[in-house]
C-alpha cells in the first residue's frame, strides 16, 4: 500500500502532524510516499528544504509532482523566466515514475505560469503518459499523480475552474491504457469518485479520482481536519483524519466506508 499526502504547506506547517506522520509510517508497511503539489506556501528556499528534509525522514521511497503554490507567486520574474528553478533545485525532475510491488506511478506537472490555480496538461504530456501506462506491468496497479483533480461535484464552489485544461481528453486515452485512479490534492477536501461512471469512459475497470486533504497545513479548509489517504494493493481508499486530542491520525471509518463502495 501507499501513502497519499497532499498540500504541505511548509511555511504554515504543523509540527505535531509531521510528527505524527512519522509514527504513521512506522506503523505501516507503505511502499512509497505520495505527495500531490502543494509541498510549499511561498516557494521559499527554506520552504523546500523543510520539506525534502521531513520526506527523507519518512525513510522511504517518495514521488512529489508541483503544486500551484511551488511557483513564485509575487516574484514576478522568477514566475516568468524560471518559475520551477528552486522545486527543481531540492526535486529534480517534475514527472518523475516510481514503481513498487504493487504499484506504478506516474508524476505529471499540470502546474503553468499563466495560472494561478487552474491546471493544464499538454497534448505531448497526454502521449507520453499514455506511452508510459502501456509499458506498465499489467499486474500493477496504475496511478497517476497531478495537483489539480480532474473532477469536481457540480455543488463544489470551485468547479471546472480548478481542473485542468484538456483533462477530459487526457482520461478518455489514459483509461483505455489501464489507468486505476489518479491522486490529486489542491481543495484541501478528501473525496474519492469513478471517473469511468462519471464521465461514461467505457475502461473496463473504475478509474478513481482521490482527493486528499491537507496532511500537515494550518491552512484548513471549511473546518475540515488534517488528513491523508492510503491506498492499498486492490485500489480501496481509506481515509485517515488528525485527532488533535490523541495527536494521532486515526481512520474515518464512515468516510472510508463510503469509499470503498
Amino acid at each position: 500500500m501507499i501513502l497519499h499526502l497532499s498540500d504541505l504547506h511548509f511555511g504554515t506547517q504543523k509540527p505535531a502532524c509531521m510528527a505524527a506522520i512519522r509514527l504513521f509510517c512506522q506503523q505501516h508497511a507503505f511502499e512509497a510516499v505520495v505527495v500531490s503539489g502543494d509541498l510549499t506556501q511561498r516557494a521559499r528556499y527554506t520552504q523546500f528544504y523543510d520539506c525534502k528534509q521531513f520526506l527523507e525522514s519518512l525513510n522511504l521511497p517518495y514521488l512529489v509532482v508541483p503544486g500551484n503554490h511551488d511557483i513564485p507567486l509575487y516574484q514576478l520574474w522568477h514566475r516568468v523566466f524560471s518559475p520551477f528553478r528552486r522545486y527543481q533545485l531540492f526535486f529534480g525532475n517534475m514527472e518523475s515514475t516510481l514503481e513498487t510491488l504493487h504499484f506504478y506511478i506516474v508524476g505529471v506537472n499540470s502546474i503553468r505560469r499563466r495560472y494561478h490555480t487552474r491546471g493544464h496538461i499538454s497534448l505531448e504530456q497526454i502521449q507520453q503518459i499514455d506511452q508510459a501506462l502501456k509499458r506498465a506491468p499489467a499486474e500493477k496497479i496504475k496511478l497517476l499523480v497531478a495537483h489539480q483533480p480532474f473532477y469536481t461535484p457540480p455543488n463544489d464552489p470551485h468547479g471546472v475552474k480548478d481542473c485542468p485544461v484538456l483533462g477530459r481528453m487526457a482520461l478518455e486515452l489514459w483509461s483505455q491504457s489501464g489507468l486505476n485512479g489518479l491522486l490529486h490534492g489542491h481543495l484541501h477536501q478528501s473525496a474519492v469518485y469513478d471517473l469511468n461512471q462519471i464521465y461514461h469512459l467505457a475502461a473496463p475497470h473504475p478509474v478513481l479520482d482521490i482527493h486528499a486533504g491537507t496532511a500537515t497545513s494550518y491552512r484548513l479548509h471549511h473546518g475540515l481536519p488534517n488528513s491523508l489517504n492510503i491506498i492499498d494493493h486492490h485500489a480501496d481508499v481509506q481515509h485517515y483524519y488528525f485527532d488533535e486530542a490523541q495527536k494521532e491520525f486515526v481512520l474515518d471509518e464512515q468516510n472510508s466506508a463510503q469509499i470503498s463502495k
